[in-house]
């Protein structure tokens, strides 16, 4: 028998393909985070499991990927051959064929995800840093007599915005103060003009605006300079950037945001027409108040000369008579009005003294005896008749047990001469017994005979 350890095969240790695919998945997916990876689209199939299989690629390598459900159906767009995407990814392993792969958990188009990414992260350092603080909005002046218009000048943007402004408010002065707004030279031209304006001061607003584009169209406008001098401006700045479902980083920095150039040359210029109505409805107010000042003081013109007037010897003559009349007439009144009062209480006076007399009172009390006798009669009456019924009734219910009652309608009942016990059955009548048989109307003497 040799010992194994002289053998060197049985010290070595043996994996299967399986095990070690298996060690090798498990050794990436542990060391491994999940990773972000940007390629190019290639071999793309979707079976009808609804899984997603392709290559990620570029000019030197390319991995195997797999995308499962339901992560696959949450897909904002459709991937295909050649296109870019940006994925989240588990490295992993397919331990079927031994191959190397990644696992997808989130997939997007590589340049307007990366876009988008820079666009939230510049956001949130901005908003943390209070840039987009409610309480650092500047008012926007209800009617601005020259408004500042940045923006390209031979874009469709200018051409509303002028169109608009010279509808609704044509004496409000507008200047174009031209800038790029696409391409690596406008965020810099966009932040030396919004400087050069604030400095200038020459504007009651400065409207920030362009038309519609992509996000990496409108990205000029997601420049931190830009916001920062926005909010580093002296004038009120309104942003119009793009549609009305476009946001940009202006638009957080900015006091107002339009959704079109339209509207915004809506929000800065007020409507001519409705001022001119405005000012007709005030101006037949103040002619309303002025008539009603002039009807005022012709009033207390009239009453200052009644007054003056009054004042004439005559006038007052003729009141200080007809006031004596009044107080005559005042006297009179109180004089007869105390006389019959008088006579009233008086009156009243002999009416109770005359109730009081001896006999007027025998009088009272006598009838009072009188009905008071009657109510005890009756009283008495009808107790009496209500115990004569309960007696009559008392009786009928005694008679109805009783034994006399049964012995009316023939019956007897016998009794021991010697002892009185009453005769109960047949067996306590023994032949020659003598026995007493109480009828309804006496008693008579019995004797059991025998058979």
């Amino acid at each position: 028998m040799h010992d194994s350890t002289d053998n060197p095969i049985a010290t070595r240790e043996v994996y299967t393909p399986s095990a070690l695919t298996r060690f090798v998945r498990d050794l990436l997916e542990d060391v491994l985070p999940l990773i972000w990876i940007e390629g190019e689209i290639s071999n793309f199939s979707r079976p009808a499991s609804g899984h997603l299989y392709f290559t990620l690629k570029d000019a030197g390598a390319q991995v195997r990927c797999a995308m499962f459900k339901p992560r696959s159906t949450w897909l904002r767009f459709k991937p295909g051959d050649g296109m870019r995407v940006l994925a989240r990814a588990r490295v992993s392993l397919y331990e079927a064929r031994g191959e190397f792969q990644l696992i997808i958990e989130s997939l997007e188009e590589a340049g307007e995800g990366a876009l988008q990414r820079a666009f939230e992260q510049l956001k949130a350092k901005l908003a943390a840093e209070g840039l987009f603080d409610a309480d650092r909005k500047r008012p926007i002046p209800p009617l601005p007599r020259r408004i500042g218009v940045i923006t390209s000048p031979t874009g469709a943007a200018i051409r509303d915005v002028l169109s608009v402004l010279a509808r609704r408010f044509p004496l409000a002065e507008v200047e174009i103060l031209p800038v790029p707004v696409q391409g690596k030279e406008a965020p810099p031209a966009i932040v030396a003009m919004l400087n050069a304006a604030s400095s200038a001061r020459r504007h009651d607003v400065l409207l920030l605006t362009r038309g519609g584009g992509s996000l990496e169209d409108l990205w000029a406008f997601n420049d931190e300079a830009v916001a920062r001098a926005i909010r580093a401006s002296t004038i009120p700045i309104v942003s119009a950037i793009g549609h009305e479902i476009d946001f940009t980083i202006a638009d957080f920095a900015a006091d107002l945001r339009a959704p079109t150039p339209s509207a915004a040359a809506e929000l800065l210029a007020p409507d001519a027409g409705e001022i001119a109505r405005g000012m007709a409805r005030q101006r037949q107010r103040i002619e309303q108040l002025l008539q009603r000042g002039l009807d005022s003081r012709a009033q207390r013109l009239d009453h200052l000369l009644a007054r003056i007037n009054a004042q004439r010897p005559q006038a007052r003559l003729a009141r200080a008579d007809e006031r004596l009349h009044m107080l005559q007439r005042r006297l009179g009144d109180r004089v007869q009005g105390g006389i019959e009062r008088r006579e009233a209480r008086v009156a009243q006076m002999r009416t109770r003294l005359l109730a009081q007399h001896p006999t007027a009172l025998l009088a009272r009390g006598a009838e009072r005896a009188g009905s008071l006798g009657e109510r005890l009669r009756a009283t008495t009456q009808r107790s009496f008749e209500r115990r004569a019924s309960r007696l009559a009734e008392l009786a009928r219910t005694l008679h109805a047990v009783s034994p006399l009652a049964t012995l009316d309608r023939g019956y007897a009942i016998l009794f021991e001469r010697e002892s009185g016990r009453v005769v109960r059955s047949v067996a306590q009548a023994s032949p020659g017994s003598a026995l007493r048989a109480r009828l309804s109307d006496g008693e008579i003497a019995v004797r059991i005979e025998p058979d």
